[in-house]
């Protein structure tokens, strides 16, 4: 938006401010006095265009000035809302956590004292699949409750901020494999840059870090069918360390792209495969309090990629000198330097 100098309207108006303040001083000291003077028309009208663009310009700049200060007061009425917005949210997750958890405490008392009373020795065998039906949505809906308020959490309480090793927390993440039976049956690959250095330190919480690429890997594998690749990637890009998560899976279908960072969100295909819906909006959170950025990308029937993109403290200090080969050829015939 282009902005006239300061002062620049108050240089151009000063004769006639000048001229203006002349005459009421030659009015109130000499009332009766007139000053006569000729001029001619094309002087009239130069006086007259000058004063005219002064007070278009004037006109301008104060529209120009509502318009900015309406817009700053649009962006802050939006981020207001936003973060209330977050806050309701937030809210109702809690209120969630504590409506839901005393029903839930006493639908898992009573099933375990069923189980210890016998009653499921002696059931028909329709009664106890209902009974083993109703154990496994008590535990899916604790499950979920549980996340939910950890989501919560995460988005209010400070986290810790320490140097993590990314290549390090990544080994971590591939030895904890053997704890998803799954796993053994996919073709998992975790690569690491080691030459000519290893990835820069990040800053940032090293378990909520392993949580969020633990689910990213858990999701690949589950999402996916035996024999299928997934591989685990983290390389520099620029000022930050990128760490990306790829399968040959199931894919996800293009009108359910941009939901799946959604809380609750289950596409059509995770509809018959256990889960809470609440592992990639877990993740965005991470990496959003970690100062990063996530971005998905996926094709039904071939497979998704999912990043997180992290950024390196002080990079500028910590990146290596990069040489200026036009400047540094061996000439041939002569020793390099």
């Amino acid at each position: 938006m282009t902005r006239l100098p300061p002062g620049a309207l108050l240089r151009v108006l000063a004769p006639a401010l000048v001229g203006a303040a002349f005459g009421v001083a030659l009015q109130a000291t000499e009332p009766g006095a007139r000053l006569y003077t000729t001029a001619s028309p094309g002087l009239v009208a130069a006086v007259v265009g000058v004063l005219a663009t002064c007070v278009a310009a004037f006109v301008t700049l104060a529209r120009r000035r509502a318009d900015s200060a309406t817009a700053a007061a649009t962006e802050a009425a939006a981020r207001q809302a936003a973060e209330e917005a977050t806050r309701d949210r937030l809210r109702f997750f809690m209120r969630l956590d504590h409506e839901l958890k005393n029903p839930l405490t006493a639908m898992r008392a009573g099933l375990a004292n069923v189980e210890q009373a016998g009653v499921m020795a002696v059931a028909t065998a329709g009664t106890a699949s209902a009974l083993a039906s109703v154990s496994v949505q008590a535990d899916r809906i604790t499950r979920l409750v549980s996340d939910l308020r950890k989501l919560a959490d995460l988005e209010t309480r400070e986290i810790e901020s320490a140097p993590v090793d990314v290549t390090s927390l990544l080994d971590e993440v591939a030895e904890a494999l053997g704890e998803i039976p799954a796993a053994r049956e996919r073709i998992v690959q975790v690569t690491v840059p080691r030459a000519p250095w290893p990835l820069p330190l990040i800053e940032g919480d090293r378990d909520l870090l392993f949580i969020a690429v633990q689910n990213l890997v858990a999701n690949a594998i589950k999402f996916s069918a035996s024999g299928d690749t997934v591989e685990v990637r983290a390389s520099e890009d620029g000022d930050a360390v990128l760490i990306v998560v790829a399968d040959t899976g199931f894919g996800i279908p293009e009108e359910e792209i941009g939901q799946v960072w959604q809380e609750l969100a289950r596409g059509r295909a995770a509809r018959s495969l256990p889960g809470t819906g609440i592992g990639l909006a877990l993740v965005r959170v991470i990496a959003t309090r970690h100062g990063g950025e996530v971005a998905i990308r996926s094709r039904e029937g071939e497979g998704t990629m999912v990043s997180i993109r992290l950024p390196v403290p002080d990079r500028a200090r910590t990146a290596p000198p990069v040489a200026d080969l036009r400047h540094n050829r061996h000439t041939p015939g002569k020793a390099a330097v």
